[in-house]
C-alpha cells in the first residue's frame, strides 16, 4: 500500500471499503440502487495505482481514496456547512435542467443541491440551485444561482476550481468557464472537467484560485481549455495558457455556439465529445503563419497601433507608454532615485491594470524597508505606530501582500531569478519583474567578453518577457561619470552602462532618472522607445519628490527636440 499518489498524500485508503487489490468489483455509486439480485455484480474496474475507479454501468469515475489537500493557503477562509443531503433538488428543478440537456444522474453525480438563499441582486431570499465545490471530502465553497440567472459565491469562502476532485488520477483534464459546462461535459462522458469559480471578465483575470489548485495540474500531460467564445472567455483562455504553459495546453472551440452547454443542446453528446477530443494544441512557438495572426493583422489595418500601458503620472504618460512582453532599462547616477521611480511605475500599473510585481532587488535590503516604501506610496503618506492594525493599515497591508513579491536569495543569479519569476507567473500571476541592479543578479557561466556577456544576459530576459508576457525592469548603473566645467556630473546615457552598445540596441525602452539637487526636482528622460507610438525619444517629465509618501508629483514638463527615429 502506498502513502501517496501523483504527489497527493492519501488521507483515507480505500474509502468505499472495496475488495482491496482486486481489478474488478462493484461500483459504490450505483450498486446500492440496483435490483437486489444485481447488487454484487462486478460492473466496475479498479486502478489502485492511479487511485481511480470506473463503472461500466453508470459510466462514472470515482476516487478509491481520499487525499490530503496540497498547497493550502495561509489565509483563513470560512467554510460553508455541508447539508445532510447534498442532492435534494425538486422535480421542477430537474425538469429545468432537462431543458438544458442535463439528466438526473448527472445532477446526482455532481451533487447539485437546491434551497433558499438570500440574493443581494434581488434583495430577498430566493429558491436557488447550489453548485457545491469540494476538495477531497471538504466542502470549500458554494455557488448559488437563482431563476433570474443571478449568481453569488459563499461569502468569505475560498475560491477554487469547481469539481476539482474529478481530475485526480487523469493524465489530462478539461477547464471550462461555468458549472453548467462541467455538467454538459459530464453528460457527454467527460467526467474529468472543472470550471473556474467566477467566470471570465475583461477587467480581471488574476486567477487567484489557481494558486490553491496549482498542484492538481503538475502531473497533467494535456490541459484542454474550452472557454466561451466571447472576448472575456478568450482573455481567460490566454491567461490560462500563460499561467499553465503553452506546451501542455490545447484549445477547444464550439463553432457557432457560445459554450459547451449550448453546444450540447444544439448538437448532442456525441458531437460535444468530438469537440473536446479534437482540441488543437496551442500554436507552436517560433512558427507563425498568416492565419495564426490574421485577427491581429485585421485589427491593425482597421485601428492602427494599440495604445500602450501607462503609469498614471500625467506628464510622464504624455511621453512614454509600453507593452508587456518587453523590458525597460532604467539608468542614472547613484542616489538619483532610479529604484524609487521604478517602484512608482509598478504601483501605477497596479493601480491602473491590477498588475502584480516581483522584485529581485539585492540593493533594496533589508526587505522590510522596501515593503515599507511600497506601503507609503499606496498609503499616500507616512503610516504611524497608531495606525498599526487599524482598518486602513490592514487594507493597505493586504493589498501589498497580494500584489508585491520579494525574491530573497543568499546568492542572486539570473537563471534562478527567472525560474522564480516563472513560478510566480504560474502561482501568483505577476505581470512585472524588477531586477535591481543587474550587476548583482549575475549570469553564471556567461562569456568573459563584456559585449557578448551583455548580449546573452539581455537575450535571456527578452525570452522570459515574451514567453510569459511580462514587463521586465532592469536597473543598470552607469560606469564612472565625469563632471562638466561647472562641476555638475554629466547625465549618463545607455552607452555609459558597461557593455553600453548592447544595452541601447537590445533594450525595448530606456529611461534616465536624474536628480537636480539645486531645483530639488527629479526628471525622467526617455532615452529610447522601440516603437514610435509608445513615446518620444529625448522627452522629459519633471517631478517633485514628496518625502512623506515617497511619491513623485508631476512638476512641469519640458519637451526637447526629439532624436531622429531609429
Amino acid at each position: 500500500m502506498t502513502d501517496e499518489i501523483n504527489g497527493f498524500v492519501i488521507d483515507e485508503y480505500n474509502q468505499h471499503k472495496l475488495e482491496d487489490g482486486k481489478k474488478q468489483g462493484i461500483c459504490p455509486l450505483c450498486s446500492h440502487d440496483r435490483k437486489p439480485k444485481n447488487t454484487s455484480a462486478k460492473c466496475a474496474s479498479y486502478d489502485w495505482d492511479r487511485g481511480l475507479g470506473t463503472c461500466h454501468n453508470c459510466n462514472t469515475s470515482f476516487q478509491l481514496h481520499t487525499y490530503q489537500r496540497k498547497g493550502a493557503s495561509e489565509k483563513v477562509y470560512i467554510r460553508p456547512q455541508a447539508p445532510v443531503a447534498i442532492h435534494n433538488v425538486s422535480t421542477k428543478v430537474e425538469d429545468w435542467f432537462q431543458t438544458r440537456g442535463i439528466s438526473q444522474q448527472t445532477l446526482k453525480d455532481l451533487q447539485i443541491g437546491e434551497g433558499p438563499e438570500y440574493m443581494p441582486q434581488t434583495g430577498k431570499t430566493e429558491n436557488v440551485i447550489k453548485f457545491n465545490y469540494f476538495m477531497g471530502d471538504q466542502l470549500i465553497n458554494v455557488k448559488y444561482r437563482d431563476g433570474r440567472k443571478n449568481f453569488k459565491l459563499y461569502k468569505g469562502a475560498e475560491k477554487v476550481f469547481y469539481n476539482i476532485n474529478s481530475i485526480i488520477g487523469y493524465e489530462y483534464c478539461v477547464i471550462v468557464e461555468g458549472e453548467m459546462d462541467v455538467l454538459a461535459l459530464h453528460e457527454a462522458g467527460i467526467t474529468n472537467a472543472i470550471s473556474v469559480p467566477n467566470g471570465a471578465t475583461l477587467n480581471s483575470n488574476n486567477l487567484d484560485y489557481l494558486d490553491a489548485c496549482i498542484d492538481y495540474f503538475e502531473d497533467k500531460d494535456k490541459i484542454i481549455l474550452a472557454c466561451d467564445s466571447d472576448e472575456a472567455g478568450q482573455a481567460l483562455q490566454a491567461e490560462l495558457v500563460r499561467r499553465l504553459g503553452s506546451e501542455v495546453c490545447y484549445l477547444a472551440s464550439f463553432d457557432d455556439c457560445k459554450d459547451a452547454n449550448e453546444y450540447l443542446q444544439k448538437y448532442g453528446k456525441e458531437k460535444l465529445s468530438e469537440r473536446i477530443s479534437g482540441a488543437r494544441p496551442v500554436p507552436l512557438e517560433n512558427v507563425t503563419t498568416f492565419r495564426d495572426i490574421e485577427d491581429e493583422v485585421t485589427d491593425f489595418v482597421r485601428n492602427g497601433f494599440k495604445p500602450g500601458f501607462q503609469v498614471g503620472l500625467e506628464n510622464f504618460d504624455d511621453i512614454f507608454s509600453t507593452y508587456t512582453g518587453q523590458f525597460i532599462t532604467v539608468t542614472g547616477i547613484p542616489s538619483s532615485g532610479k529604484s524609487d521611480f521604478v517602484d512608482q511605475m509598478v504601483i501605477g500599473y497596479n493601480n491602473n491594470y491590477g498588475w502584480k510585481t516581483a522584485f529581485a532587488s539585492p540593493e533594496n535590503q533589508p526587505t522590510y524597508l522596501h515593503a515599507h516604501k511600497l506601503m507609503r506610496k499606496h498609503w499616500q503618506g507616512m503610516p504611524t505606530a497608531a495606525d498599526i492594525d487599524g482598518d486602513r493599515w490592514n487594507q493597505v497591508a493586504d493589498h501589498c501582500n497580494s500584489n508585491y513579491y520579494h525574491i530573497d536569495m543568499e546568492r542572486y543569479t539570473l537563471d534562478s531569478v527567472l525560474r522564480k519569476g516563472a513560478e510566480l507567473v504560474k502561482r501568483k500571476g505577476i505581470k512585472c519583474l524588477v531586477i535591481d541592479p543587474f550587476n548583482k543578479v549575475r549570469d553564471v557561466g556567461g562569456s568573459d567578453d563584456v559585449n557578448r556577456y551583455t548580449m546573452e544576459y539581455l537575450a535571456k530576459i527578452e525570452i522570459f518577457a515574451k514567453k510569459y508576457d511580462v514587463l521586465v525592469f532592469i536597473v543598470a548603473h552607469p560606469t564612472k561619470m565625469y563632471k562638466t566645467q561647472d562641476g555638475k556630473i554629466e547625465e549618463p546615457t545607455m552607452y555609459n552602462i558597461k557593455g553600453g552598445g548592447e544595452w541601447y540596441d537590445a533594450s525595448y525602452h530606456g529611461i534616465l532618472v536624474h536628480r537636480d539637487y539645486e531645483q530639488k526636482t527629479v526628471k525622467a528622460k526617455v532615452l529610447k522607445v522601440k516603437f514610435q507610438n509608445l513615446g518620444e525619444n529625448g522627452a522629459e517629465a519633471h517631478f517633485k519628490w514628496e518625502p512623506q509618501s515617497g511619491c513623485f508629483i508631476p512638476h512641469q514638463q519640458i519637451v526637447v527636440d526629439s532624436m531622429p527615429w531609429e
